[in-house]
């Protein structure tokens, strides 16, 4: 049954956008306006209006969960209506569904196959061990990184031009060219083929390309501040001579150009489509007047935009909250008593703490372990669960104590030392036979000469180590700090991270920074490692309201009542790597990213720094973000902790005599004596 009311519930410009039918059309859609509901309503006012059958209609969306809920609403307006609408979907998904009716136009059989990461990674072993690449200089990840950016960016193997000063890319080319051929004769295609065959097929036959600009009556297109080179360049190829496009998107929300988002193409629709018209979804229906107004100046300062102004008809709501600490730790705990306070009037699933990188979970993760709150990483894994950080405690552990043989079985042979499962295998059968633990079997392995010589080698010299750090940590008295500083060089685990280019390696380097400085808050090894076994332990899967805390980059979506936004100082945020590669572009996109990070917020929104940090076990002095500077003075509410240190927070005028809850009176420390005495 049709919902004959469907537009009703749309304010001024919404119906405007849902209305306007024909020629292109870019919907300027801010934040928390709306922009779902009116892509699905003209949709359905397409259909209603007889301006177009369902399989006439092409709608893209970024996400399978975002095609989903299209359909589903267009289905609640339309009824049976809305059945054909056959081309609603990814850009992936409608590019499969186009390549298998086309694939003989690029050497491929209809029934090809669509190969995941793994098989991928395991290709690009192949063909780098036949052309002799050392796969632990050049990561088989790193590889797939870069053609998937040439592929982004429209290129097949014969198109690219690589910039000769980059080393790896001259390295990188043929095996493209290789792996692109073996792609082909499997009759196979990976996600980036799906896109770029299409476009070429598009490009090279104008049949074919006609058919489907007369078919495709109206296209639409969600996210599309997301887009990169190649999926504009599809989408251009698509449409027909009455440019019946329409695209939906919030170019202060582009945070994507890492993945090969290009943020011209939305400041560049208009000039593409001579005949654009720009409408404004400025309508916010999520967060109160006072979030949207500092977000909105915040936003004010970047030059390259479209530019909107945000409102709401709810009321002005608290003031945004501007906290001082004095270091990261006194932040966690400001936090956590900011959360204590607010508990019985939100509910924690609607908590978030959105930090730029993922290794700032730390302090936050230490402190609510302590005093019992619960929490969840959304889009991450917890720090002490982590890869590398339980690498680096596992050579701790074995240092510390030679039966741990779960500690031995996961750093013996990382980073690699040719001691493969055969050689485990046959120590853990000594081991059994003999009752030693694995570490007194290899030894004993070794004496009686019954390693294959590779390995015996390897084995060899892991064995020496941990016998030398050992000495270092007894006989020497090196602190636990410098110890596993001097483990991550003389294993060779620094360099493997260091040396293999892979771009998660910068992550996993930042993580066990944090550990060192974790680390310098115990007295001794022991101490720290009870700790985390400790923190490990603790069961945190128990059923009930967690605290949220995820990256800014992963919250671009979703919605929370109150909004913690900690560790905005310069050089974190700003990310310092973002400036030096990209510039103004790259402090334009930090800065488009704080404004995704605002307007996550329904109700409240806490934002801190602090004035010194713990880094890699050194204390260092931070300073404010320059973003803080760019926040309006009369919509803030700013808190210090130190008013002895007003003259060294230069930026701000620190004038409420105001301090918060010591540790010792915070709710969550009051339980955490209760537990503990319990």
């Amino acid at each position: 049954m049709v919902n004959s009311d469907y537009l009703k519930n749309l304010n001024k410009a919404q119906k405007e956008a849902v209305t306007h039918l024909d020629g292109p059309l870019l919907i300027v859609a801010g934040a928390g306006s709306g922009k779902t509901k009116v892509l699905t309503t003209r949709i359905a006012n397409l259909i209603r209006e007889k301006k177009a059958f369902p399989n006439q209609i092409l709608a893209v969306t970024f996400t399978n969960k975002a095609a989903k809920e299209m359909q589903i609403r267009v289905s609640k307006i339309l009824g049976s209506s809305a059945v054909g609408l056959s081309w609603l979907g990814t850009f992936h998904s409608i590019c499969a569904k186009l390549l298998r009716k086309h694939a003989s136009a690029v050497n491929l059989n209809s029934n090809f196959t669509i190969i995941d990461t793994d098989d991928q990674i395991r290709l690009i072993k192949n063909i780098c061990k036949a052309e002799n690449v050392d796969v632990k200089k050049l990561a088989p990840k790193y590889i797939l990184a870069i053609i998937d950016r040439w592929k982004n960016k429209g290129y097949y193997p014969n198109e690219v031009n690589i910039n000769y000063k980059d080393i790896y890319e001259k390295t990188i080319l043929p095996i493209y060219k290789i792996y692109q051929q073996k792609l082909t004769d499997l009759n196979s295609c990976d996600f980036g083929d799906l896109i770029l065959h299409c476009v070429k097929i598009l490009e090279k036959n104008s049949d074919i390309r006609e058919i489907y600009r007369k078919n495709f009556r109206y296209i639409l297109v969600d996210e599309y501040q997301d887009t990169n080179f190649v999926q504009n360049k599809w989408l251009n190829l698509l449409v027909g001579i009455d440019q019946n496009i329409c695209c939906v998107g919030d170019d202060d929300q582009s945070i994507y150009s890492w993945r090969g988002a290009e943020i011209k193409n939305f400041l560049e629709f208009d000039q593409i489509y001579k005949k654009t018209k720009v409408i404004r979804l400025e309508q916010n229906y999520r967060s109160t007047q006072n979030i949207l107004s500092v977000a909105s100046n915040l936003i004010s300062n970047n030059q390259n935009r479209v530019g909107k102004t945000l409102e709401t008809t709810m009321e002005d709501g608290d003031l945004v909250k501007l906290n001082c600490f004095k270091n990261g730790k006194d932040e966690s705990i400001g936090v956590s008593d900011e959360i204590e306070n607010i508990r019985n009037k939100y509910s924690l699933n609607n908590i978030v703490i959105l930090v730029r990188a993922i290794f700032q979970t730390r302090e936050f993760e230490e402190r609510f372990l302590k005093i019992g709150m619960p929490y969840r990483i959304l889009g991450g894994i917890k720090f002490y669960e982590r890869a590398e950080i339980k690498d680096c405690v596992a050579y701790l552990r074995l240092v510390n104590q030679e039966k741990d043989d779960l500690a031995f079985e996961r750093i013996v042979n990382n980073p690699k030392r040719s001691i493969g499962e055969s050689t485990l295998k046959s120590v853990h059968e000594f081991s059994k036979k003999n009752s030693l633990c694995l570490e007194a079997s290899s030894k004993k392995m070794i004496e009686k000469n019954l390693i294959k010589p590779k390995a015996k080698i390897g084995l060899s010299l892991f064995l020496d180590l941990i016998d030398k750090w050992r000495f270092d940590l007894k006989k020497k008295n090196i602190n636990h700090v410098k110890l596993l500083q001097i483990i991550l060089d003389e294993s060779g685990y620094s360099s493997m991270l260091k040396n293999k280019k892979d771009l998660e390696n910068e992550n996993r380097l930042e993580n066990i920074k944090e550990l060192l400085s974790a680390m310098k808050e115990f007295d001794n090894l022991e101490s720290f490692l009870e700790h985390v076994s400790l923190a490990t332990s603790i069961d945190q899967d128990w059923e009930g309201e967690k605290v949220n805390m995820m990256t800014m980059h992963a919250a671009k979506g979703l919605e929370f009542d109150v909004v913690f936004l900690p560790g905005w100082e310069e050089g974190l945020f700003p990310h310092q790597k973002s400036i030096e590669e990209k510039g103004q572009n790259g402090l334009e996109e930090e800065r488009r990213l704080a404004y995704v990070g605002i307007t996550r917020a329904k109700r409240n929104v806490l934002i801190s720094f602090s004035m010194n940090r713990f880094y890699q076990g050194d204390w260092i002095d931070s300073m404010a973000s320059r973003f803080i500077d760019e926040l309006p003075e009369k919509f803030l509410e700013k808190n210090s902790f130190f008013d002895e240190n007003k003259d060294e927070i230069e930026d701000f005028d620190f004038n409420q005599d105001i301090e918060f809850e010591s540790e010792i009176k915070s709710p969550g420390w009051l339980r955490y004596q209760k537990r503990i005495k319990s």
